[in-house]
């Protein structure tokens, strides 16, 4: 058996894999190296990926012994379903296991967004203390928009609702009268109410071709002015030209965005001088506790797919 794994692991998470099989192919750069990942899974059992590695037509194609691909985090946009399907591939993904963290730096960037304590504490750093200028807004009695209502949006909901923002969602397979949506005490709408209705915007949503750019010039015209854009999800579904665009004109009043595209943003890229903008390195799920749940269920997954 061989596993091959094209993308960063630390050493506890390859441990786990070397245990589901005795040949463990490890670069962590295989990604940017088509051709040399398309020879190095032509006899492999299984490939580990990220969000990196491109899992298209061209892969399958000679990898003949292929049982399974196992993506180490939630989304399959890098992944070609339909082909995997195709040649009998399974492909698994441990679904919700990094929805807390996930959930956790949406609420932290609520606090960034509105509190100023960014501002603060470089100010202070500066030498400064200047109490009231940076004394900030309240979060509690915002209204709160989710953007797909899936494991992790509903994680943001139960946070956000204990906080005391109102949460709307707009998600196409949820219907009012769920039990999970009536818990958290969510209103579901369509997506254009959603827009022009909420001060804050978060993105929960799966990249696709319905979904890619859909905060686009129209759309941010839709939200309110000064409303705040938060994205966890795919760069994709956020055209960053237009919300350069719209920070920069404060029709926008502030953005956090763990994911961009592309990713990373090109260095003269608008959206990295644009005001009230918060970049991270698609960091949201990558907490130590999300990726050992992510690692063991996904060991264990093509442990019991590579036994068959």
């Amino acid at each position: 058996m061989k596993v091959v794994i094209s993308e960063f692991l630390d050493s506890s998470a390859l441990d786990r894999f070397r245990d589901v099989a005795p040949v463990i192919a490890y670069e962590p750069d295989l990604w940017r190296h088509p051709a040399r990942l398309r020879e190095s899974v032509h006899d492999a059992d299984a490939l580990v990926v990220r969000n990196q590695t491109q899992v298209n037509q061209a892969v399958f194609t000679g990898a003949t012994r292929l049982k399974a691909v196992a993506r180490l985090g939630v989304g399959l946009d890098n992944i070609d379903v339909d082909a995997a399907k195709e040649r009998g591939v399974r492909v698994v993904w441990p679904r919700g296991a990094n929805a807390i963290a996930v959930a956790e730096y949406v609420v932290g960037a609520l606090f960034l967004l509105y509190r100023n304590l960014d501002a603060a504490a470089r100010h202070v750093r500066e030498g400064g203390w200047s109490r009231l200028e940076f004394g900030g807004l309240e979060i509690a009695g915002r209204r709160l928009g989710l953007v797909g209502l899936g494991e992790i949006g509903l994680r943001v909901a139960t946070r956000a609702s204990a906080l005391g923002l109102e949460v709307w969602a707009a998600d196409p397979v949820r219907i009012p009268d769920e039990a999970a949506v009536q818990e958290n005490r969510i209103r579901v709408v369509p997506l254009n109410e959603l827009l022009a209705s909420c001060e804050i915007v978060s993105l929960h949503a799966p990249l696709t071709s319905e979904t890619a750019n859909l905060l686009n010039r129209k759309s941010l015209q839709m939200v309110p002015a000064g409303a705040s854009i938060v994205n966890t999800a795919r760069g994709g579904l956020v055209d960053s030209l237009s919300l350069a665009e719209a920070l920069n004109s404060g029709h926008i009043g502030g953005a956090v965005l763990d994911v961009t595209e592309p990713e990373p943003l090109p260095p003269d890229h608008p959206l990295r001088r644009a005001p009230n903008v918060w970049l991270t390195p698609h960091i949201a799920g990558l907490t130590e506790e999300a990726q050992q749940r992510i690692t063991s269920r996904v060991a264990a997954d093509l442990r019991r797919i590579l036994s068959i």
